[in-house]
């Protein structure tokens, strides 16, 4: 029922070594070949955001869209975040839906916060997803998630089929909606 104590006369066996029993390699988030047909999945390691939060002078177009109409913006890092299976008006249509009715589409907004940060490794700094969108400043976050896609290569103005067509990937098209 309980285990049993340790025996001193028989020592566990030790790990063996060699070029046979390969050790394993650092964790970093990415599958890693082992052996012919042996996967070991390691945890990501998670790092900094590309500019701060309050770094909203950086792009100040984007930042006065995000001031006046968030609603753009947030369609546009949506669209991107979902891989296209979103449109950029749709998800825009639906922020401007909920500030409209419960003047509080930080919630929404949070949650693609996170989507973003488990996509990319990034920290959750400077706090939780959900204070930064609610408590901290909503504008600002949505300038900082759509600064991040940009550096990392997305042209924002295109949307996702776009800039798979521009890197020549093709776009993968969500599978159709069935009743």
């Amino acid at each position: 029922m309980y285990p049993s104590k340790a025996d001193p006369y028989y020592p566990p066996p030790s790990q063996p070594t060699g070029s046979y029993y390969p050790t394993a390699p650092p964790t970093t988030g990415v599958p890693v070949t082992l052996a012919p047909g042996v996967f070991h999945i390691q945890a990501p390691v998670a790092g900094p955001w590309s500019t701060g939060l309050c770094d909203c002078c950086d792009d100040v177009g984007n930042c006065c869209i995000t001031c006046f109409c968030p609603c753009i913006t947030f369609g546009q890092i949506a669209e991107i975040i979902d891989k296209g299976s979103t449109s950029c008006g749709v998800s825009g249509a639906l922020y401007a839906l909920i500030a409209s009715s419960t003047f509080c589409p930080c919630f929404y907004s949070c949650f693609y916060r996170s989507k973003l940060r488990r996509q990319y490794g990034l920290r959750e700094e400077p706090c939780a997803d959900c204070l930064v969108h609610c408590c901290c400043c909503e504008s600002c976050s949505l300038c900082q998630m759509y600064r991040e896609l940009k550096r990392r290569g997305f042209d924002m103005s295109i949307g996702w089929h776009a800039n798979m067509e521009r890197e020549g990937q093709t776009a993968t098209l969500p599978p159709p909606f069935e009743l």
